[in-house]
């Protein structure tokens, strides 16, 4: 069903989502995303999705490799490594595409029951890593991310970086079936409203959004500013480049 937003949020009142509770979402969407994966069909998982080099096991292929880098720095920079030559094949200055696809192509003989199994055990691994990051590691400001995020701390990914990607790709696959994403109030609304925030602070213009779903919401930021109106998952698609827009739409954030 889906949800009419009442009163408009101020963004600046939004608070922005800490370690302690990074985690704790970490678990809830491993959890969605594990589920997503066992209700796929045959069918579903050979469809192409907007991320045009992969289909939709491809995509859940980077989700579970991801999540083994994140479960060991030495797995991490290995995919690191390894994944620089690929940078070059896709011609790509991240480097971190080139991770992406190395954890697609390291996959690609899996079975489904495998990549399934693989997520169950690496994510559990992976969040318990996360939640031990040591404070002072997490606090270097190491990672030169595209713009508008730019020079962040570690802890820009590992507390909740890692996990909006995965709640964006349950997304992008939810979109790609023709199906309606497991979206709640508590748990997807929390990670969007964080979204917004940073999002709204990123090109700092006025504007007044509505989000329709069970996650949505309505925000403001300023006073005169333009008015948007649209779903919660053409909102995240338009922010991920998956789709183009106007306006004030026109600023994205790598999700």
């Amino acid at each position: 069903m889906s949800k009419t937003p009442t009163t408009a949020i101020d963004v600046t009142s939004v608070s922005r989502i800490a370690h302690d509770e990074a985690m704790r979402i970490t678990e809830v969407e491993n959890r969605k995303f594990g589920d997503l994966m066992r209700s796929l069909t045959d069918e579903h998982w050979s469809t192409p999705t907007e991320c045009t080099l992969w289909d939709v096991r491809a995509m859940a292929a980077h989700v579970v490799g991801s999540a083994a880098g994140q479960a060991s720095p030495r797995e991490f920079l290995r995919q690191k490594r390894a994944g620089k030559p690929i940078c070059k094949e896709l011609g790509s200055p991240f480097w971190w595409d080139g991770m992406n696809e190395l954890q697609v192509r390291e996959r690609a003989s899996m079975t489904t029951e495998q990549l399934v199994a693989e997520w169950d055990a690496i994510s559990v691994k992976a969040l318990r890593v996360r939640a031990k990051l040591p404070r002072p590691i997490a606090g270097l400001k190491v990672l030169n991310l595209p713009a508008p995020v730019g020079r962040q701390p570690l802890s820009y990914l590992f507390d909740i970086g890692f996990t909006r990607d995965v709640w964006a790709h349950r997304i992008d696959i939810a979109h790609t079936i023709g199906a309606e994403p497991d979206h709640d109030a508590q748990h997807d609304g929390r990670v969007l409203a964080d979204i917004v925030a940073e999002w709204a602070v990123t090109h700092g213009e006025p504007f007044s959004l509505v989000l329709e779903g069970p996650a949505g919401g309505s925000y403001v930021q300023g006073g005169g500013g333009e008015e948007i109106h649209l779903g919660v998952v053409d909102f995240i698609r338009t922010l991920a480049q998956r789709t183009t827009a106007s306006g004030v739409l026109e600023h994205t954030l790598p999700l």
